[in-house]
């Protein structure tokens, strides 16, 4: 049985994976509400004990290939596939209650999923799956991995209904096929942790329903002009992307989450994506964009998560009211990115800020007093700048943050008495300074 859930239960379990520093599943998500031929009904094998109903023999027939082909020839000895009460089908009838197989899962997802399992050394997709006119989910995970291939092209038939295909970590090689162009009533595709390779199609952008693209941890070297005017996750990290960020991007309103972080991008920052008023969480980390930091990033006023870590965008400095009125920025990640200048006493007044990086740069004068109003901060990170004078955090503040407040390698630093800092890696203050 295929989990279930809203696009807004998409984003919150994204980011509670995200605090806890776990990689996030994509989920699948509800799809009620699509005109279908199929009558509205319970969709688990579960609930389908109906007398007289049965399993449409065409689609019994090729659900027992695709089964085949995955290792689970086990499938063949169940009479009624759809009324077989295992996880990872989900069948739903027809006014005439035949049913029709609407949902296919394998992999080994987590200790609490039951999905069939797939034999790594053989799997493969059985073309059998294009004999499934009502297919709406499709999801394989960590299936053929000690077998790489392609990924078929004939996934492309399934247009008409398929609205989420997930193909996570499976080893997949090669470029992404043109012809899932043709799936154009997707709403989720997923194809992270793989070896795909090239650039990503432009036919891609015929799927305007999308509503989730996740292509990160590939070998993929380009990103193309388009846009999708409903897509709340995007996702590219951990290509090999070169080249600007297009400024098509802004045609993205929906946007909650991007994360493009660890790749090749390089440029400046479009201005587009100022536009973007949804936008909860930016990762940009890790590529070649190039500075200043720009104003309209205040303009983001829903943002949570900023991460720009790794980018050389200075030398300058963070403009002293480049983060004015993000009340809701609860990360910010600046470390390594060559900035300059003093700390802009602005940021201790962003309410909400509870992760705080400006490590590795070449910022100088004295901690604005105005930090020891972060009264939600839990980690921050000044440690390998030019920073002068006494620390300005209470005992209190100190021990909130205890091994998470980093402020070594400031050679003018000091803390003063009873401050709880004597492990901090610094001198106090009332021993002469260099």
């Amino acid at each position: 049985m295929a989990l279930i859930f809203s696009p807004l239960l998409l984003f919150l379990s994204f980011m509670c994976f995200r605090l806890l520093g776990v990689m996030p599943f994509t989920v699948i998500m509800s799809d009620s509400g699509v005109p279908s031929a199929l009558v509205d009904g319970p969709q688990t094998g579960f609930s389908m004990n109906k007398d007289g109903a049965r399993t449409d023999t065409r689609e019994q027939e090729a659900v027992y290939d695709i089964m085949r082909a995955t290792g689970n020839d086990w499938a063949t000895d169940i009479p009624d596939v759809c009324r077989g009460r295992w996880h990872g089908i989900e069948c739903m009838p027809d006014n005439n209650d035949v049913y029709h197989v609407v949902s296919l899962s394998f992999g080994a997802l987590s200790d609490d999923t039951a999905f069939p399992t797939c034999d790594p050394t053989r799997s493969h997709i059985s073309p059998s799956i294009t004999k499934l006119p009502y297919l709406r989910t499709l999801f394989f995970y960590r299936c053929f991995s000690y077998n790489p291939q392609p990924i078929p092209s004939l996934l492309g038939q399934l247009g008409a209904t398929l609205q989420t295909l997930v193909l996570r970590e499976n080893g997949h090689v090669g470029p992404i096929p043109i012809e899932l162009g043709n799936l154009t009533r997707l709403k989720v595709l997923d194809l992270h942790k793989n070896n795909l390779n090239g650039s990503i199609p432009v036919c891609l952008a015929r799927m305007t329903g999308l509503r989730s693209l996740d292509l990160s941890g590939n070998k993929l070297t380009s990103i193309p002009n388009f846009s999708f005017p409903i897509l709340s996750i995007f996702d590219l990290s951990q290509n090999l992307l070169m080249g600007s960020i297009p400024s098509s991007i802004g045609a993205c309103p929906g946007l909650i989450k991007m994360d493009l972080g660890h790749n090749q991008l390089t440029g400046p920052l479009p201005y587009s994506i100022g536009t973007l008023k949804n936008l909860m969480l930016m990762d940009l980390s890790y590529n070649r964009l190039k500075g200043p930091l720009p104003m309209w990033i205040r303009s983001l006023i829903s943002l949570q998560t900023l991460i720009l870590k790794g980018n050389p965008m200075g030398p300058t400095p963070i403009p002293s009211d480049g983060f004015d009125g993000m009340k809701g920025l609860m990360t910010l990640i600046l470390s390594n990115m060559n900035l300059h200048g003093p700390i802009p006493s602005s940021l201790g007044k962003l309410p909400g800020l509870r992760v705080l990086h400006l490590d590795g740069n070449n910022f100088n004068g004295s901690i604005p007093t105005s930090f020891r109003e972060l009264e939600s901060v839990s980690e921050l990170r000044l440690n390998d700048n030019w920073l002068r004078g006494p620390i300005p955090f209470g005992r209190e503040m100190v021990w909130r943050m205890r091994r998470k407040l980093r402020v070594h390698n400031n050679s003018g630093l000091c803390y003063n008495a009873n401050s709880g800092l004597e492990d901090s890696g610094i001198g106090p203050c009332d021993t002469p300074r260099p």
